[in-house]
């Protein structure tokens, strides 16, 4: 078997990437996806099937960027062939790789055109040296690969004589890691099995050597001076470490073998229980690609193998990591959650939300398992305030409330757009957006009708997780149902996820309202009949100005397209004798304003759809459009806003002594000023873009003075009294 050797300190800090002791599949080794049980040696990420289609159906779907599917096997290969297939594919890549110890890999066959639709055989011919083929979603632009019939035969004629070295069952490849642990100043032996492959001669071994910093700690008690073919010994080493912590040496086992006469295995020794401690944290934490839905850290690595990132909202973290311990994404730690765990030195946190403040800390860390040690003092921290509002400059530039052409002008501003496949959901909303970190390195996402919060392990799949895309404006609503290649149909902004049976069921296609009546629930959202008697559904209360403003993007999109209205109808259809109240929607567009939540999300969207829900970015554009006929609606109805923004501006303590805490509800403060009851400036400030504002006051005279704050959709203002 030959087998790439790589040095003991690449090794040492990638190893833990990917096992390197594994069980391997037998050449010749094929798969069709008949079943979800993997053959021995087959990995893959997770991801779906394509049940209908493939060469001999199913096939295997890869639906998002990092998908995967690796193959270790245990002696050279022959050809490998496979059949692949593009669905909806463009601008991407989708990459067949080899590697010949699974850390490392190159690529053997680069795929960005693969056939539309059509499955096409295709054989690359891996080099001898290869121990892993890895089909990898390099990189997702639009649409899936589906990937069937893998197989790979048997390479050239196993040699004469042939060395495989083991650890209890499993091959630990030529330059691979093998973890070793003792009591300090206690020798602990280890015990090697030396395989001959070969199929006719004896394998002779003519020494077993222990190098490295730590030699001096290992000693080679035994190993076989011949194997016979077909045949194992053993090969013994005793590890008694002088010190405390790493104590790395390497074993080189010389042979005959015709192309791996030295057999190399990095010891990975510990003395103890920890390995040895980082001498440093890491330096320079700072972040780019800041926006209301993301942003990206990064750091200057020092001397570890590895990092921990934690991170908090809104204050210092006092959090800190047990040694020992290994943690996953999603992790709690102390006060802080885990946003990564690795070797990388750049990391992207998800559920990032508009205007708010993100503490972070980084611990360096090493040791694997139950070894890791965390330098746990003076951790690496840093902070950062994500982006408000992200509207572009000018992009409302052309509309005016005043104006009778306003309706028409905000459905040109939103239509046309790009438009976004429904089937894609899942990959772009859930996966880069919706979704959250758990515990365990599992996920939640919650059902925006009912306040549900479904924990799952990647990949996020519908069916296995009960949720569906709600099209927030019914699908049987649509003048042009019930067509589902359209884009009314796949637009984003009005898809949300929901329970499919206990929330989405219960819903149907009934319209929105207050339920005085109620027949049936489902946590936070409930059915039954409004004051006049009609059958309604009520989603909870966080996600009602949300589902409003959907619901009215969709129709100032849509409308006159095709020469379809797309009032709010009424009756809704022949069971239903009634429409939808545009006054509750209304009332709820002010009553739940746009909070981070929502204002990060248009965003998100606006970067897939190329538009905006304009009502999200000026709930008051609402007041303008009559949704029972579509035409515009003169008066507005401006001070409804300005109560709402009134109703949720809390000052607090009042009366105030040093610090004065300013919330307008959950709407971004963009600015401030504070003012004698005479007029007189003494406090003001601009472009804050802050949920919460903490403001000292102490240096002000005792007295009244008025608070006026500034947000996106207008100005609050209140009295305080300083002691």
């Amino acid at each position: 078997m030959t087998k790439m050797r790589k040095s003991i300190f690449l090794l040492l800090l990638s190893a833990f990437a990917y096992s390197v002791s594994v069980a391997q599949a037998v050449l010749p080794t094929t798969w069709s996806f008949t079943t979800t049980s993997l053959p021995v040696g087959w990995t893959e990420s997770g991801t779906a099937f394509y049940t209908a289609s493939g060469n001999t159906p199913p096939a295997m779907k890869f639906d998002g960027t990092g998908d995967y599917l690796i193959i270790n096997f245990a002696s050279a290969p022959g050809a490998l062939t496979y059949y692949l297939a593009g669905n909806s594919f463009s601008g991407g890549t989708f990459t067949v790789e080899e590697s010949a110890n699974g850390v490392s890999y190159t690529a053997l066959h680069t795929h960005t055109a693969p056939p539309a639709g059509v499955y096409q055989m295709f054989t690359d011919n891996p080099n001898s040296l290869t121990r892993f083929i890895r089909f990898i979603y390099t990189n997702k632009v639009s649409g899936n690969i589906g990937l069937d019939d893998v197989n790979i035969a048997v390479g050239a004629a196993t040699p004469a004589q042939e060395i495989n070295v083991m650890y209890n069952t499993n091959t630990i490849v030529s330059g691979g890691t093998q973890i070793v642990s003792s009591p300090v100043a206690t020798m602990t032996p280890f015990t090697f099995t030396v395989e001959n492959l070969g199929t006719s001669n004896t394998l002779n071994v003519s020494s077993a050597v222990i190098s490295g910093p730590a030699a001096a700690d290992f000693t080679v008690a035994s190993f076989p001076s011949t194997v016979a073919s077909a045949s194992n010994q053993s090969l013994t080493v005793n590890f008694t470490p002088s010190t405390a912590g790493n104590r790395n040496a390497v074993l080189t086992i010389n042979s005959d073998d015709a192309d791996e006469a030295a057999y190399v295995i990095n010891l990975y020794g510990i003395g103890g229980n920890l390995a040895t401690e980082p001498a440093n944290q890491a330096t320079n934490l700072v972040f780019s690609n800041v926006k209301s839905y993301r942003l990206t850290g990064s750091f200057t690595p020092t001397s570890a193998e590895g990092y921990l990132v934690l991170r908090k909202k809104g204050s210092v973290i006092t959090g800190v990591p047990t040694d020992g311990t290994v943690y996953q994404r999603g992790d709690i730690v102390g006060d802080a959650q885990v946003v990564y765990s690795g070797a990388a030195t750049a990391f992207t946190p998800n559920n990032i939300v508009a205007s708010t403040d993100y503490y972070f800390t980084v611990y360096a860390y090493n040791g694997p398992g139950t070894y890791r040690n965390y330098l746990a003092t003076a951790p690496l921290a840093a902070n950062v305030t994500s982006s408000g509002s992200m509207v572009p400059a000018g992009y409302y530039s052309g509309i005016n409330t005043s104006s009778p052409t306003f309706v028409a002008d905000l459905h040109n501003l939103t239509n046309p757009h790009q438009e976004q496949f429904y089937s894609n959901y899942g990959i772009y909303m859930v996966n880069l957006f919706t979704a959250r970190d758990t515990t365990l390195n599992r996920r939640v996402v919650t059902c925006v009708y009912s306040g549900e919060n479904k924990i799952y392990t990647e990949p996020f799949d519908f069916t296995a997780t009960g949720f569906s895309r709600e099209h927030t404006y019914p699908h049987s609503w649509m003048p042009t149902n019930p067509a589902q290649d359209l884009p009314e149909y796949n637009d984003y902004h009005h898809l949300f996820p929901t329970n499919q049976n206990n929330a989405n069921a219960l819903r149907s296609n009934y319209p929105l309202g207050k339920v005085v009546n109620v027949s049936s629930t489902y946590l936070g959202c409930k059915f039954g009949t409004d004051a006049n008697g009609n059958q309604v559904f009520e989603p909870r209360d966080a996600h009602k100005g949300d589902a409003a403003r959907a619901m009215m993007y969709e129709a100032i999109c849509y409308t006159t397209v095709s020469g379809n209205s797309w009032a709010f109808p009424n009756p809704i259809s022949g069971s239903i004798q009634y429409g939808q109240d545009q006054a509750i929607l209304k009332q709820w567009n002010v009553q739940d304003m746009p909070d981070a939540w929502e204002i990060s999300r248009n965003d998100f969207l606006d970067s897939l759809q190329e538009n905006r829900n304009p009502f999200v970015d000026n709930p008051n554009y609402a007041c303008f459009v009559n949704f029972t006929n579509m035409n515009y609606e003169q008066f507005g109805c401006t001070a409804d806003v300005e109560e709402a923004l009134l109703n949720g501006f809390i000052l607090y303590p009042n009366p105030v002594t040093n610090v004065l805490l300013m919330n307008v509800d959950a709407t971004t403060i963009t600015g401030y000023q504070i003012t004698t009851m005479d007029g007189k400036v003494v406090k003001s400030a601009d472009a804050i873009n802050q949920v919460l504002v903490e403001l000292n006051i102490q240096d002000l005279k005792a007295g009244s003075y008025i608070v006026n704050v500034k947000t996106p959709y207008g100005q609050a203002q209140k009295t305080i009294v300083k002691n």
